[in-house]
């Protein structure tokens, strides 16, 4: 603890954040508590999510969060190579994405993305950046989806009717 910034480093990495005012932080032997100096609405909200963001800090510099995307259509594929993914999505090109520093990438069977990092908000962004580029449609379920992700089906053109 420096000030009003608190540094978690573990064998995953080092995560900084800084306290917002309103709210303390006191290391207590090998634990964090989490008290606010006021009863404001503000600070109430922001008690919550200081102690969630600090104890992701804390489980993501020792065991590490990892996101899994699923690829699904005929010719959808992704390959990782240096540090960059390379998506076949169906449009007329590659798309390249490269990965930033802090998150690390396994491409199995082609269609099966796994994303690790230790800073669980980058690995949202990054996870969302690449669902983008081609997020599942709810006709045929084609895309990029998160794993264990349900996509409402719709129904395609109404059998009979008038025309």
């Amino acid at each position: 603890m420096e000030g009003a910034e608190i540094r978690v480093q573990g064998p995953k990495g080092t995560l900084a954040h800084r306290i917002p005012q309103g709210i303390e932080v006191n290391l207590d032997g090998d634990r964090l508590e989490v008290s606010r100096k006021a009863e404001t609405k503000a600070v109430r909200s922001l008690h919550g999510l200081t102690r969630k963001l600090l104890a992701n800090m804390v489980h993501g510099v020792s065991e590490g969060f990892r996101k899994v995307l699923e690829i699904n259509g005929v010719g959808y594929r992704a390959e990782l190579k240096d540090k960059s993914l390379h998506l076949t999505l169906g449009f007329s090109h590659p798309i390249e994405y490269r990965l930033p520093e802090d998150v690390s990438a396994s491409v199995e069977r082609q269609t099966v993305i796994t994303l690790e990092s230790h800073d669980k908000q980058v690995l949202g962004q990054v996870a969302a950046e690449v669902r983008r580029f081609r997020p599942p449609e709810p006709y045929k379920g084609k895309g990029i989806r998160y794993q264990g992700e349900m996509v409402m089906r719709k129904a395609g053109k109404a059998m009979g009717g008038s025309g």
